[in-house]
C-alpha cells in the first residue's frame, strides 16, 4: 500500500512513486555522456546539429521542377542557417555555462568543461557573425529576413524565453519554421500553409520528446522550464502534435505538393516514423538528442530512405 506522500508525488509528476532519486543518471544518459572528440572550437559549433538545416530548408523544393538558380539559392540559404545556428549555439552555451556544468551530459560541452575559454567563444561568435553577412547579401531579403528573425528569436530565447514552460518549446519550433520560410524565400515558390503546419507540429513532437527525456534524466535543476511539465502532460502533447503532423502532411500531399494522388502512399511511412519516435521516447526513455535519434536509428533511416525513393519516383513519373 502506498503512503499518502507517495500518492501525492505520483499525482504531481505523472510517474509512479519509487525509490529516492540519486545523483547517478539513468543508463541511457551514461551511455551518451562523454566529451566530444572534435577540437573544442568545432565542437562548440555543434556540427552534429547542422543536418537540421539540410533537412528543413530545402523542403520547398519538393515537387518542384528544379533549376540551377533555385538550387544554388537554396544551398546559400542552407549555409546561412548553418552559420546562424552555430552562432546561436555559441551564445546559448555562453549564457548557460553554470547550468550545463550540473547536467550529466551537457557538462562535457567545451565551455562547461573548460576546454575553451569564454573569451575565445566570444571571438568565435564575432567571426561567425562576420561570415554570415556575405550569404545574407547574396541570398537577398527572402532569405535574410528569416535568418535575422531567427537570430532575434533565439536571442530572446537565450535571455528569458527558455525559462518559460510551453513558450520554450514553441520558440524552438519557430526556429524550424523560419528555416522553412528561408527555403521558400530562396526557391521563390509560393508558401504552403499545410507544409508549415506539418513542420511546426513535427518539430514540437521532437522538442517535447527531448523535454520528456530531460525531465527523467536531470530533473528541473538544469532547465527551469521543466517545472511546468510532467511526463503525463508531455505524453498528451506528443499524441496531439503527432496527430496534427499526420493530418497536415496528408493535406499538403493532397492539395499543395505538386505530386500526384499516388504520393499519399507515403502516409504509412510517415505514421511508422512517428510511431517509432514515440516508442524511442516513451518506451526506451531516450530521445535526448533528436538529430542523433533520427540519423542513427536503423528503422528511422530505412523509413526515410523508402520515403525519399517513393517521392523521387513520383517526381520522375
Amino acid at each position: 500500500m502506498t503512503s499518502l506522500s507517495e500518492q501525492s508525488s505520483q499525482h504531481e509528476t505523472g510517474r509512479p512513486a519509487g525509490p529516492p532519486e540519486t545523483a547517478e543518471p539513468p543508463e541511457p544518459a551514461r551511455r551518451t555522456a562523454g566529451p566530444s572528440r572534435l577540437p573544442a572550437p568545432l565542437a562548440l559549433l555543434r556540427p552534429g546539429q547542422w543536418p537540421k538545416n539540410i533537412l528543413v530548408v530545402p523542403l520547398p523544393l519538393l515537387g518542384a521542377d528544379l533549376a540551377w538558380g533555385m538550387t544554388a539559392r537554396t544551398a546559400v540559404a542552407v549555409g546561412a542557417f548553418v552559420l546562424a545556428s552555430s552562432l546561436v549555439y555559441v551564445v546559448n552555451d555562453l549564457a548557460d555555462i553554470e547550468r550545463d556544468r550540473r547536467h550529466p551530459v551537457k557538462r562535457h560541452r567545451p565551455l562547461a568543461s573548460g576546454r575553451i575559454a569564454p573569451r575565445t567563444a566570444v571571438g568565435l561568435a564575432l567571426l561567425l557573425a562576420a561570415l554570415l553577412v556575405p550569404p545574407l547579401v547574396a541570398a537577398g531579403p527572402g532569405v535574410a529576413a528569416p535568418v535575422l528573425l531567427y537570430l532575434g528569436v533565439n536571442a530572446a530565447y537565450s535571455w528569458r524565453l527558455k525559462h518559460l514552460p510551453l513558450l520554450d518549446v514553441f520558440v524552438v519550433a519557430t526556429g524550424f519554421v523560419l528555416r522553412l520560410l528561408g527555403g521558400y524565400g530562396a526557391s521563390g515558390r509560393p508558401l504552403s500553409a499545410w507544409l508549415v503546419l506539418t513542420v511546426l507540429t513535427l518539430c514540437l513532437v521532437l522538442i517535447v520528446g527531448k523535454r520528456r527525456h530531460e525531465l527523467g534524466v536531470a530533473g528541473s535543476g538544469h532547465r527551469p522550464a521543466l517545472v511546468g511539465y510532467s511526463a503525463h502532460f508531455l505524453d498528451l502533447v506528443l499524441v496531439l502534435c503527432s496527430g496534427l503532423t499526420v493530418v497536415g502532411y496528408l493535406l499538403y500531399l493532397r492539395t499543395e505538393s505538386g505530386y500526384e494522388t499516388g504520393a499519399l502512399l507515403t502516409a504509412p511511412l510517415a505514421l511508422f516514423a512517428l510511431f517509432r519516435y514515440l516508442q524511442i521516447v516513451v518506451v526506451h526513455a531516450e530521445g535526448g538528442n533528436p538529430v542523433h535519434t533520427l540519423l542513427r536509428d536503423r528503422a528511422m533511416l530505412a523509413t526515410a530512405a523508402l520515403w525519399a525513393a517513393l517521392l523521387l519516383t513520383f517526381q520522375l513519373t
